[in-house]
């Protein structure tokens, strides 16, 4: 009978039988709880004819999972120590193709071309790597994948960002820039216990589900991201203030500033955090004209 792997014990035998030591520069902690695991791939829906991509599958535990409830699984491990173990590990399963690259470095839209042909159907699923979440998160959707979205585990406190509403502390321009693509959820809150090594943080899980368009409809997206991000470089300061200070040549065009607000009912003396998403696309187009 074939053991899961996500269980205290076999995580430690196969540990032992490798000889693998955690690498913190590689924000390494493994799931050791097969009902957390399934949970997650519940969350994304998936079913025999749909395709699961991974991000750093560490020795395979929620690759096993993947493998059991999709047709195809492409995993994406940066490590090298683990490409034997998760030989080993994943023998049982025929589905999977583990390739040894940064997602970051990867050509992900080429690799989905050549390993989910004729496959519609697409997530993206992983336990990713804390200290590199939201470059990798970012990456996949400005790329306009054809994904279908993704539930991914990360650092409960990004998780919160990224899923934050208007008026929250934690709103921000990365709640914005993640939003904009997708519909965010944080679907569950996960326990220091069930990974190992234990993090020194709290973890959850996300579901972001991509829009069939952006939330909003701006005349120029990136002039539109450098304004969010104008928006709440200083807190605490108006949206005047910090637009007056970030935008190019702010300060000379503090009046075009002044008159893009007025434009759209934005009063100045509000902070950024309280500006809904369609509330910064007729600001961010009615600032185009005066700073392109």
């Amino acid at each position: 009978m074939h053991k899961d792997i996500a269980t205290p014990i076999r995580t430690q035998e196969i540990l032992k039988k490798y000889g693998f030591a955690f690498k913190k520069s590689l924000g390494q902690n493994f799931l050791i709880d097969t009902n957390i695991l399934r949970r997650i791939v519940d969350y994304a829906e998936l079913n025999e004819e749909s395709g699961a991509i991974e991000i750093g599958p560490g020795i395979g535990a929620l690759t096993e999972q993947l493998a059991k409830r999709s047709k195809k699984v492409t995993a994406f491990e940066i490590d090298q120590r683990l490409l034997p173990i998760l030989k080993d590990t994943l023998s049982p399963y025929d589905n999977v193709t583990v390739i040894h690259e940064d997602i970051l470095k990867a050509d992900v839209e080429k690799v989905i071309a050549e390993e989910f042909a004729g496959i519609d159907d697409v997530m993206v699923v992983a336990n990713l790597p804390y200290y590199v979440t939201t470059p990798i998160i970012l990456q996949l959707l400005t790329e306009n994948l054809p994904i279908r979205g993704l539930v991914v585990m990360l650092q409960k406190e990004v998780a919160d960002r990224i899923a934050a509403k208007p008026g929250t502390k934690e709103y921000g321009s990365l709640s914005i820039a993640i939003q904009y693509y997708t519909e965010a959820e944080t679907v569950m809150i996960v326990p220091k216990t069930v990974f190992m090594p234990q993090p020194n943080v709290e973890s959850a899980v996300i579901r972001l589900m991509k829009r069939e368009k952006p939330i909003v409809e701006v005349k120029d997206e990136e002039f539109f991201f450098t304004v969010t991000r104008s928006s709440f470089a200083q807190r605490r300061k108006t949206i005047l203030n910090n637009l007056t200070s970030q935008l190019p040549d702010g300060k000379s065009k503090k009046d075009q500033i002044l008159s893009a607000l007025e434009q759209t009912g934005v009063d100045p003396t509000r902070r950024g955090e309280t500006l809904s998403i369609e509330e910064f696309g007729r600001l961010s187009d009615a600032l185009l004209l005066h700073f392109k």
